[in-house]
Protein backbone atom coordinates (compact mmCIF):
# COMPACT_ATOMS: atom_id res chain seq x y z
CA UNK A 1 0.00 0.00 0.00
CA UNK A 2 1.28 3.42 -0.89
CA UNK A 3 0.67 5.32 2.31
CA UNK A 4 2.29 8.50 1.00
CA UNK A 5 -0.41 9.05 -1.60
CA UNK A 6 -3.12 7.45 0.55
CA UNK A 7 -4.09 5.10 -2.27
CA UNK A 8 -3.41 1.46 -2.98
CA UNK A 9 -0.57 0.66 -5.35
CA UNK A 10 -2.90 -1.32 -7.57
CA UNK A 11 -5.48 1.49 -7.75
CA UNK A 12 -5.83 2.22 -11.50
CA UNK A 13 -7.47 5.57 -10.89
CA UNK A 14 -4.80 6.90 -8.53
CA UNK A 15 -7.04 9.43 -6.76
CA UNK A 16 -9.03 8.08 -3.84
CA UNK A 17 -11.04 11.28 -3.74
CA UNK A 18 -12.95 10.20 -6.82
CA UNK A 19 -14.21 7.14 -4.98
CA UNK A 20 -16.05 9.08 -2.31
CA UNK A 21 -17.02 12.31 -4.06
CA UNK A 22 -20.74 12.88 -4.02
CA UNK A 23 -21.45 10.10 -1.52
CA UNK A 24 -22.91 10.90 1.90
CA UNK A 25 -20.41 9.88 4.54
CA UNK A 26 -20.68 9.83 8.34
CA UNK A 27 -18.40 11.80 10.61
CA UNK A 28 -14.74 10.82 10.44
CA UNK A 29 -12.70 10.15 13.58
CA UNK A 30 -8.91 9.68 13.56
CA UNK A 31 -7.89 6.29 14.91
CA UNK A 32 -4.15 5.85 15.41
CA UNK A 33 -2.49 2.44 15.44
CA UNK A 34 0.88 2.40 17.21
CA UNK A 35 3.55 -0.23 16.58
CA UNK A 36 7.29 -0.29 17.13
CA UNK A 37 7.98 0.13 13.40
CA UNK A 38 5.53 2.93 12.57
CA UNK A 39 2.30 4.61 13.50
CA UNK A 40 -0.59 4.75 11.06
CA UNK A 41 -3.85 6.63 11.36
CA UNK A 42 -7.15 5.30 10.06
CA UNK A 43 -10.56 6.89 9.66
CA UNK A 44 -13.15 5.38 11.96
CA UNK A 45 -16.78 5.85 10.94
CA UNK A 46 -19.64 5.07 13.33
CA UNK A 47 -22.41 3.03 11.78
CA UNK A 48 -25.70 4.69 11.02
CA UNK A 49 -28.82 2.96 12.30
CA UNK A 50 -28.16 -0.77 12.52
CA UNK A 51 -25.05 -0.59 10.33
CA UNK A 52 -21.79 -1.69 11.98
CA UNK A 53 -18.95 0.69 12.78
CA UNK A 54 -16.27 0.57 10.10
CA UNK A 55 -13.07 2.15 8.84
CA UNK A 56 -12.79 4.12 5.61
CA UNK A 57 -11.61 2.25 2.52
CA UNK A 58 -10.61 3.22 -1.01
CA UNK A 59 -12.65 2.41 -4.10
CA UNK A 60 -11.15 -1.08 -4.31
CA UNK A 61 -12.03 -1.88 -0.72
CA UNK A 62 -8.50 -1.40 0.60
CA UNK A 63 -8.01 0.10 4.03
CA UNK A 64 -7.12 3.81 3.97
CA UNK A 65 -4.09 4.60 6.12
CA UNK A 66 -2.26 7.86 6.76
CA UNK A 67 1.22 8.51 8.10
CA UNK A 68 0.12 11.54 10.10
CA UNK A 69 -2.86 13.63 11.06
CA UNK A 70 -2.04 16.33 8.51
CA UNK A 71 -2.36 13.85 5.65
CA UNK A 72 -5.69 12.73 7.07
CA UNK A 73 -6.88 16.36 7.30
CA UNK A 74 -5.90 16.94 3.67
CA UNK A 75 -7.84 13.86 2.61
CA UNK A 76 -10.95 14.99 4.48
CA UNK A 77 -10.68 18.52 3.07
CA UNK A 78 -10.32 17.15 -0.45
CA UNK A 79 -13.35 14.92 -0.04
CA UNK A 80 -15.43 17.42 1.96
CA UNK A 81 -15.63 15.08 4.95
CA UNK A 82 -16.05 16.26 8.52
CA UNK A 83 -13.12 15.24 10.70
CA UNK A 84 -13.94 15.09 14.42
CA UNK A 85 -10.52 15.28 16.04
CA UNK A 86 -11.83 15.37 19.61
CA UNK A 87 -12.87 11.73 19.30
CA UNK A 88 -9.46 10.39 18.28
CA UNK A 89 -8.13 7.11 19.66
CA UNK A 90 -4.67 5.50 19.84
CA UNK A 91 -4.29 1.73 20.13
CA UNK A 92 -0.89 0.15 20.88
CA UNK A 93 -0.90 -3.12 18.97
CA UNK A 94 2.59 -4.06 20.13
CA UNK A 95 1.36 -4.47 23.69
CA UNK A 96 -1.67 -6.37 22.44
CA UNK A 97 0.56 -8.70 20.42
CA UNK A 98 2.89 -9.32 23.36
CA UNK A 99 -0.03 -10.26 25.58
CA UNK A 100 -1.64 -12.47 22.93
CA UNK A 101 1.66 -14.30 22.32
CA UNK A 102 2.35 -14.97 25.97
CA UNK A 103 0.59 -13.15 28.83
CA UNK A 104 3.23 -14.35 31.30
CA UNK A 105 6.04 -12.53 29.51
CA UNK A 106 4.48 -9.07 29.33
CA UNK A 107 6.69 -6.89 31.58
CA UNK A 108 3.83 -4.72 32.88
CA UNK A 109 0.23 -5.67 33.63
CA UNK A 110 -1.99 -5.16 30.59
CA UNK A 111 -5.18 -3.20 31.19
CA UNK A 112 -8.35 -5.16 30.41
CA UNK A 113 -9.54 -1.91 28.83
CA UNK A 114 -6.73 -2.13 26.26
CA UNK A 115 -7.70 -5.68 25.37
CA UNK A 116 -11.32 -4.60 25.06
CA UNK A 117 -10.29 -1.74 22.76
CA UNK A 118 -8.32 -4.16 20.59
CA UNK A 119 -11.24 -6.59 20.53
CA UNK A 120 -13.62 -3.87 19.33
CA UNK A 121 -11.03 -2.60 16.82
CA UNK A 122 -10.64 -6.01 15.21
CA UNK A 123 -14.40 -6.49 15.01
CA UNK A 124 -14.75 -3.13 13.22
CA UNK A 125 -11.84 -4.03 10.94
CA UNK A 126 -13.46 -7.35 10.11
CA UNK A 127 -16.71 -5.58 9.19
CA UNK A 128 -14.71 -3.20 7.00
CA UNK A 129 -12.75 -5.71 4.93
CA UNK A 130 -15.45 -7.48 2.96
CA UNK A 131 -13.03 -9.89 1.23
CA UNK A 132 -11.38 -10.98 4.46
CA UNK A 133 -12.39 -14.08 6.41
CA UNK A 134 -14.42 -13.26 9.50
CA UNK A 135 -12.97 -13.40 12.97
CA UNK A 136 -13.52 -16.66 14.88
CA UNK A 137 -17.14 -17.20 15.78
CA UNK A 138 -17.97 -15.88 19.21
CA UNK A 139 -19.51 -18.22 21.74
CA UNK A 140 -20.56 -18.23 25.39
CA UNK A 141 -16.95 -18.23 26.56
CA UNK A 142 -16.31 -14.96 24.67
CA UNK A 143 -19.52 -13.46 26.08
CA UNK A 144 -18.40 -14.37 29.56
CA UNK A 145 -14.93 -12.86 29.06
CA UNK A 146 -16.43 -9.69 27.58
CA UNK A 147 -18.79 -9.18 30.49
CA UNK A 148 -16.06 -9.80 33.05
CA UNK A 149 -14.07 -6.86 31.65
CA UNK A 150 -16.83 -4.51 32.77
CA UNK A 151 -17.28 -6.27 36.07
CA UNK A 152 -13.58 -6.25 36.92
CA UNK A 153 -13.58 -10.02 37.32
CA UNK A 154 -10.64 -12.35 36.61
CA UNK A 155 -10.71 -14.46 33.46
CA UNK A 156 -10.41 -18.22 33.64
CA UNK A 157 -7.62 -19.91 31.68
CA UNK A 158 -10.18 -21.01 29.09
CA UNK A 159 -11.49 -17.46 28.68
CA UNK A 160 -7.95 -16.11 28.42
CA UNK A 161 -7.11 -18.64 25.70
CA UNK A 162 -10.28 -17.78 23.76
CA UNK A 163 -9.46 -14.07 23.83
CA UNK A 164 -5.85 -14.75 22.82
CA UNK A 165 -7.08 -16.73 19.79
CA UNK A 166 -9.42 -13.90 18.84
CA UNK A 167 -6.70 -11.26 19.15
CA UNK A 168 -4.24 -13.37 17.15
CA UNK A 169 -6.80 -13.60 14.34
CA UNK A 170 -7.34 -9.84 14.52
CA UNK A 171 -3.61 -9.10 14.43
CA UNK A 172 -3.25 -11.35 11.40
CA UNK A 173 -6.12 -9.53 9.71
CA UNK A 174 -4.47 -6.17 10.44
CA UNK A 175 -1.12 -7.25 8.98
CA UNK A 176 -2.74 -8.51 5.81
CA UNK A 177 -4.83 -5.36 5.44
CA UNK A 178 -1.77 -3.09 5.79
CA UNK A 179 0.60 -5.12 3.64
CA UNK A 180 -1.96 -6.10 1.03
CA UNK A 181 -1.26 -9.84 1.23
CA UNK A 182 -3.90 -12.47 0.41
CA UNK A 183 -6.27 -13.17 3.25
CA UNK A 184 -5.70 -16.49 5.02
CA UNK A 185 -6.58 -17.78 8.42
CA UNK A 186 -3.87 -17.74 11.13
CA UNK A 187 -3.06 -20.64 13.41
CA UNK A 188 -4.81 -20.57 16.76
CA UNK A 189 -2.86 -19.58 19.84
CA UNK A 190 -0.87 -22.36 21.46
CA UNK A 191 -2.87 -24.26 24.02
CA UNK A 192 -0.36 -24.16 26.87
CA UNK A 193 -2.01 -22.80 30.02
CA UNK A 194 -1.21 -19.21 30.89
CA UNK A 195 -2.03 -16.95 33.73
CA UNK A 196 -5.60 -15.68 33.73
CA UNK A 197 -6.20 -11.95 33.42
Amino acid sequence: MNHESVTRQDDPHGDTAEATRGIHMPDHYPYEIATRTRNLTLIWQPGEGDAPDEFAVDQLGGLLTFHDLEALRNYCDRNQCELVEDGGTTLDLDVVRQWADNPDRVPDPVSPGLLLEAWNFFEDLSHTLKAAPPLPALGPIHDSAYEKIFGGETWTIEETTAVRDLLHAGLHLWEQAVHGTPFTRPEAADRHPHRAV
